[in-house]
């Protein structure tokens, strides 16, 4: 069930305070999900209860994203204001130092998070910030797609299509490589979602020219990239394997830019093996590596 919990931020005008939506269930040391631009924390949801039987599962709404409120005005969407802010979070929760995953944005602000001290292993699948120039406009432009249509259509119009593969591929496929195989329910959602988002587009502009430069040495850190993502490109990949030369880089076959839901199993190991590589269990099976043939960028 969806909670809230109430915050304090540091930013460039003072301390604000701020309220973000979570779900919170399983035992065990504690792992936070965080999703991307323009979706909420039922992304999550095919993998939670997988998590949830090694972890204390956390997963958020980003801030201006989903059931969040949207940051206080004149506060920036930037990673410096919005990575602390997942800490302050976490404080306000009891946790400390949890292990990270996150998705697109979510991962970009997880490895923020591993830079600033803030997580114990990072996850990130197909995380932003490792994109050239040309990717991040294409990038953007698909997003900004995605919101115009999701924005133009009435609901009964969303609805109606959910009730098909086809229709589902319309409202969805750029993210997903099955997206037949979400729920007509969950696509209504996450596409509501999309429309409604507070924080799109001061993300969008905050993340104009944000590129993720900085080695975590010493820090369990896996990146993790669908063989099928049509938002954010896997040659990234290999850039993301430059900057931090100690990550593991792997590959996800068949999945798309939102793995979760297209191999659930698959990305849930990719959590686990992490988080076991940071506390010293046995790990896990391995995930297949990204080949090596794979074009340099």
């Amino acid at each position: 069930m969806t909670a809230t919990v109430s915050f304090t931020i540091d930013s460039p005008l003072g301390t604000r305070t701020t309220t973000a939506a979570y779900e919170r269930k399983g035992a065990g040391e504690p792992l936070l999900l965080l999703h991307g631009i323009g979706h909420h924390l039922q992304a999550w949801r095919p993998v939670t209860d997988i998590l949830a039987a090694e972890h204390d599962v956390i997963a958020v709404d980003l801030p201006g994203f989903g059931a969040s409120e949207p940051l206080p005005h004149g506060v920036p969407y930037d990673l410096g204001t919005v990575a602390p802010a997942l800490g302050a979070l976490c404080a306000a929760l009891g946790v400390e130092r949890p292990h990270v995953a996150g998705n697109s944005l979510g991962g970009l602000l997880a490895l923020e998070m591993g830079r600033a001290g803030l997580a114990r292993s990072v996850t990130a699948l197909s995380p932003a910030g490792f994109w050239s120039e040309g990717e991040r406009r294409y990038a953007f432009a698909a997003l900004r797609a995605m919101r115009v249509g999701a924005t133009a259509l009435p609901r009964s119009a969303v609805e109606r299509l959910s009730r098909s593969g086809a229709g589902r591929a319309a409202l969805t496929g750029t993210i997903y490589a099955r997206p037949a195989r979400r729920s007509p329910e969950a696509v209504v959602a996450e596409t509501l979602a999309l429309r409604e988002a507070t924080g799109f587009e001061d993300t969008l502009a905050a993340g104009g020219s944000v590129r993720f430069t900085d080695d975590l040495p010493g820090l369990p850190v896996t990146i993790a990239w669908g063989s099928r993502d049509r938002l954010l490109l896997r040659r990234q990949g290999i850039r993301a394997k430059h900057t931090i030369p100690g990550a593991r880089l792997v590959r996800l076959p068949g999945c798309g830019h939102v793995p979760m839901n297209d191999d659930p199993a698959l990305v849930a190991r990719v959590v686990l093996d992490t988080a076991r590589t940071a506390t010293g269990t046995e790990a896990g099976r391995s995930t297949t590596p990204l080949a090596t043939t794979s074009p340099a960028p």
